[in-house]
């Protein structure tokens, strides 16, 4: 996989993610974020590569309400989820 496919894929996550959490409202948007920065000193985009982190994150911050974000974000991702890595950050989620 080269860079600018690897580009590509970080950017549907984080797209896909960003979507799931703002369309819950902006106060829980800048909630992940914050903690993302806080615990990991990472963002959005880094979770493709750090699907733990988010997992992580929403289960404490949400508890089972986690569940829900985390189908919106698979929903976001399915077009793609055949394509290895999506499917592997998807896994991990789960």
């Amino acid at each position: 996989m080269d860079a600018t496919d690897t580009q590509i894929k970080k950017a549907l996550v984080a797209f896909a993610i960003e979507k799931a959490l703002i369309d819950m409202g902006e106060p829980i948007f800048q909630r992940v974020a914050k903690t993302l920065k806080d615990d990991y000193n990472c963002y959005i985009p880094d979770c493709y590569e750090h699907p733990e982190y988010l997992k992580r994150i929403l289960s404490d911050l949400y508890g089972n309400a986690h569940i829900a974000i985390i189908d919106s974000i698979k929903n976001g991702l399915r077009d793609f989820s055949e394509q290895e890595s999506i499917n592997k950050f998807i896994s991990v989620l789960e």
